[in-house]
């Protein structure tokens, strides 16, 4: 079983099935991944390069905007991304 999972064809992110080592190639999708930094069980991987103000999808949903560049391999998680959604932290204007 490939420990990265794609749930969606839009998906530029996937999920670690098992923790991944920092420098760790795994064989996904016709090309090969390799973790820059150790990324835990069940957080997620960039399949892809994402610049900067670009969205991060996952289930084929966006879920928050690079905060910086992201490159293929990098542990994706709240320090390279911001959420849109459901933002208890920020007010809503009306």
């Amino acid at each position: 079983m490939n420990p990265i999972l794609k749930i969606h064809e839009k998906d530029n992110v996937g999920t670690c099935l098992r923790k991944l080592e920092a420098q760790e190639t795994i064989p996904f999708d016709k090309c090969n991944i390799t973790a820059t930094e150790p990324i835990p069980q069940y957080h997620k991987i960039a399949l892809t390069h994402i610049p900067i103000h670009n969205p991060v999808y996952k289930y084929g949903q966006i879920i928050g905007l690079a905060t910086k560049e992201i490159s293929q391999g990098d542990y994706v998680h709240v320090h390279n991304i911001e959420s849109k959604r459901g933002r208890g932290d920020r007010k809503e204007e009306c």
